[in-house]
């Protein structure tokens, strides 16, 4: 139940965010999901991505500073207060949400977002005892 995501730090200048994609591209990697947080210095791009070894590995050999982390896809209602039903779900079992962002495609009429849990274990056993759908890996990289 749980994704692979990568993190890349960059430094926050013209072209690295090009850079990044560019060789991905090339590997024959695609991006399913993305999200960007930067400093005046640099930035933190998280990706999930459908061959994330070959990710890794391909982004490092081109010099840049790559981690892998576990993160779950969640499908989230696509309705008015369907994010916050399962927010508060969470917040009732003190699950803290260390950042979230939203994934490229749609789950049948649900949205899929991607959850960074400080107890990813305990995160997955809240949910899926409140009925709420967490995704497998495979399932979100061939979306």
């Amino acid at each position: 139940m749980k994704v692979e995501q990568i993190s890349i730090f960059i430094e926050n200048k013209s072209g690295r965010l090009a850079e990044v994609t560019q060789v991905l591209g090339e590997a024959g990697v695609n991006i399913r999901a993305l999200s960007l947080a930067d400093t005046s210095d640099f930035g933190i791009l998280r990706l999930i991505v459908d061959k994330t070894d070959l990710a890794k590995s391909t982004l490092k050999e081109r010099g840049f500073t790559v981690n892998k982390t576990e993160v779950i896809a969640v499908e989230v209602p696509d309705r008015p207060l369907g994010l916050a039903g399962i927010l508060q779900v969470l917040d009732r079992s003190q699950v803290n949400v260390e950042y979230m962002y939203a994934f490229v495609e749609r789950c049948g009429e649900n949205a899929v977002i991607i959850f960074r849990f400080d107890n990813t274990e305990n995160a997955i056993r809240v949910l899926t005892e409140n009925g709420i759908k967490v995704l497998k890996g495979d399932q979100v990289y061939s979306m």
